[in-house]
């Protein structure tokens, strides 16, 4: 494992970069916040002897001359820290674009960053990284997933301004290569990309929504189909749950249908659990899951790594409903019953012991990975 430290950590990037760390037990790194940027002894200091430092601190949106004197400012800056440093760092991988010196002024900056931090004296592994998605990335901001997601989310439909040809790549994968971490999860740092327009992207989004609003799993088919219908599950949770499930009931019991998929793999399991016990305390990076509840009374819990406020369901077998765990999120359901607790659990993957997607993470806990800073 590789000694990290990272400017623009509270990023989009930031996160997912901490979030894999955290994932796989690797040390927490080293934050360099833009307060600390601006005097090169602190940065001297924060960067002295790592692995690698982690460039991701930018300026994606504001007026395009604020955008590019910013990025070229930042740049500036970290490489008088590495001048600086007594024990400089192995190496510095900036979070490049792949527009870089398209004759924009952002694109311009980007280039221009890129070769101050190649003057500074530490090996540099210029990264000109695509159009990124995934989990929580901010609307009108990091990327037209995050704001097509966002829109669909709250009801609305997608506009197309135009129509192009663009690569995605996950932010999870883009972190993986940034860090230095080797495939052999739900990860991949070769970074593979998906190749999509514009106006089919927001197509595929606002199917997913549509098939998604009473519950039902739209079809996945691959890693990205997958990747995307977890990004926008983020922007629905937590308040589009819990998704209601209609019991149909007569003489001879009730019928409940608790998973209907339209394409992919999935497995289907069932636990019981005795009064006043946990389980879960765990998050998962790709893996969808669903809970249902169909006999007993529980409480599911949630945290998203890196915050500290803890969402709460209360749920009952008397009155079914769904519960999808949103990836990075550590979950845990607890029998707050007397009688024993029966729920159905599903994912879109078969177990594979060997990447089990599963992470160990307490919800409730003191100690948790800090929120970082940019």
């Amino acid at each position: 494992m590789l000694r990290l430290a990272v400017t623009g950590a509270g990023g989009f990037v930031g996160w997912h970069v901490r979030v894999l760390l955290h994932a796989l037990g690797w040390p927490a790194p080293t934050v360099i916040s833009r307060t600390d940027l601006a005097d090169p002894a602190v940065v001297a200091q924060k960067v002295a002897g790592v692995d690698r430092v982690l460039h991701l601190a930018g300026v994606n949106r504001g007026e395009p001359a604020d955008v590019a004197a910013g990025n070229v400012q930042l740049a500036a800056q970290l490489a008088n820290g590495l001048r600086a440093c007594a024990e400089p760092p192995a190496k510095v991988v900036y979070a490049n674009s792949v527009q870089a010196g398209n004759g924009t002024l952002y694109g311009d900056a980007k280039a221009t960053a890129a070769a101050i931090l190649g003057a500074s004296g530490v090996p540099l592994d210029d990264l000109l990284l695509p159009n990124l998605y995934g989990e929580h990335g901010r609307p009108w901001y990091n990327s037209a997933v995050a704001t097509f997601c966002r829109v669909l989310a709250e009801g609305g439909q997608p506009e197309v301004h135009g129509d192009r040809e663009m690569d995605l790549v996950h932010v999870t994968d883009a972190a993986a290569r940034l860090a230095g971490v080797p495939e052999g999860g739900s990860w991949d740092p070769a970074m593979p990309a998906l190749r999509i327009g514009v106006r089919a992207l927001a197509d595929q989004l606002a199917a997913y929504a549509g098939t998604y609003r009473t519950g039902e799993i739209p079809p996945l088919r691959d890693r990205h189909d997958v990747r995307l219908f977890n990004t926008y599950r983020s922007h629905c949770f937590p308040a589009h749950y819990p998704l209601a499930l209609p019991t149909r009931a007569d003489a001879r019991g009730a019928l409940v249908e608790t998973v209907k998929t339209h394409g992919g793999t999935g497995q289907t399991f069932s636990s019981t659990t005795r009064p006043g016990i946990t389980r879960g305390e765990h998050f998962h990076l790709a893996k969808v899951e669903r809970f249902v509840v169909l006999r007993g009374t529980a409480e599911i819990s949630l945290r998203r790594i890196g915050d500290t406020e803890v969402v709460r369901f209360p749920v009952s077998g008397d009155e079914p409903v769904v519960i999808d765990m949103p990836t990075m999120w550590a979950h845990n359901l607890t029998n707050t019953g007397t009688d024993e607790l029966l729920t159905l659990f599903w994912t879109n993957e078969l177990f594979d012991p060997e990447r089990p997607d599963t992470w160990p993470e307490p919800v409730d806990v003191e100690h948790r990975m800090p929120a970082g800073v940019q």
